[in-house]
């Protein structure tokens, strides 16, 4: 099992395009580890701010009906991506990895299935 610095290490490592990476607990709206990004790309303020969209996609799915899982929510930029990956492991549930790609040098599909691979080795 991987801790939070070495998952969030690799995601910015072995992820192409990786701009940051957070842990976060969509709870508190906290991040617990970050790497990367920047002046243009607080991950404080993304790590809360991307609560706020968990939490509505969650309360929208319950008034729905909807009996699902997220799995990740996509939000496209001009020039990046921004996945929102909610964990699943025990153990882990009320929180979140985000990850901020390059939009130019990411691969979309080979992202989430390395995030996926990262979430699964997770130890919170």
């Amino acid at each position: 099992m991987a801790s939070v610095e070495t998952a969030l290490k690799e995601a910015t490592t072995v992820i192409d395009g990786a701009l940051g990476a957070a842990l976060v607990d969509y709870d508190s709206g906290m991040a617990l580890g970050t790497i990367g990004g920047g002046k243009d790309l607080d991950l404080s303020v993304a790590a809360a701010g991307n609560t706020d969209v968990v939490r509505a996609k969650v309360r929208t799915m319950d008034m729905l009906g909807l009996k699902e899982e997220i799995e990740d929510i996509l939000i496209t930029l001009g020039s990046q991506y921004h996945l929102i990956r909610l964990l699943k492991g025990r153990g882990s549930k009320g929180f979140f990895l985000y990850l901020a790609l390059d939009r130019g040098r990411a691969n979309l599909a080979m992202a989430r299935h390395q995030l996926k691979k990262i979430e699964s080795e997770l130890e919170v």
